[in-house]
């Protein structure tokens, strides 16, 4: 999004609120105000805005409706709409304005053939894939040694996108061009070996305190 956005101003539809989207919005910002600073070497401040429609999908009349969000994203300047709910509008409206005349483009949630729905403005899709751990447990089961307990089921660094390895993937849409492609591929091979940690201090409060 960092890499691709023209007007410098990202959209962020996210979902209800608490600890694990948080992590994931922030886990966005991040990563883009890094892309945005080193590849991209620009100076003015990347925007990022979050808007919380209150639940994973659109319930008429208990959430914001996502596609009139998406669109006050774009009224308001920003290029870049990327969900964080497990529904299309952000990438359907962005479609929409794509083949309106506008040049605006959108990163969809959670399904790795998401991008079908408007594959040209789409940048790229986040996804999870349980199929590995789901395995790994009933086969626990099956041999009677399963033990339950907590764990982190992340990415294979070393194959992002293998269905029997990864628990979480990324597929490059095809709005992505080659150039920023080839900068991303620069960004999750360090996030793989350590060389890039978007999680570090200090951690400064609104009122500019640490």
């Amino acid at each position: 999004a960092a890499l691709t956005t023209q007007t410098g101003q990202l959209g962020y539809l996210g979902p209800l609120i608490n600890a694990e989207t948080r992590r994931l919005a922030s886990s966005v910002y991040l990563g883009a105000e890094y892309c945005w600073e080193n590849y991209r070497q620009e100076e003015g401040t990347l925007r990022f805005m979050v808007n919380w429609i209150g639940f994973w999908f659109n319930i008429p009349g208990f959430t914001l409706d996502p596609t009139q969000v998406a669109n006050d994203f774009f009224d308001s300047g920003f290029d870049v709409v990327i969900s964080g709910i497990d529904t299309t509008e952000g990438l359907v409206v962005a479609g929409q304005r794509a083949a309106a005349g506008e040049e605006v483009w959108a990163i969809p949630y959670d399904f790795r053939g998401a991008c079908d729905e408007a594959p040209d403005i789409c940048l790229g899709v986040p996804y999870f894939n349980w199929a590995p751990a789901y395995l790994r447990i009933v086969q626990s089961v099956i041999d009677g040694d399963f033990q339950a307990g907590f764990e982190w089921f992340g990415p294979d660094w070393a194959d992002l996108n293998n269905p029997e390895t990864s628990g979480i993937g990324f597929v490059n849409g095809p709005g992505l061009s080659a150039e920023n492609a080839a900068l991303l591929d620069q960004f999750i091979a360090g996030l793989a070996d350590g060389s890039i940690n978007l999680f570090v201090g200090p951690l400064n409060y609104q009122d500019g305190s640490s």
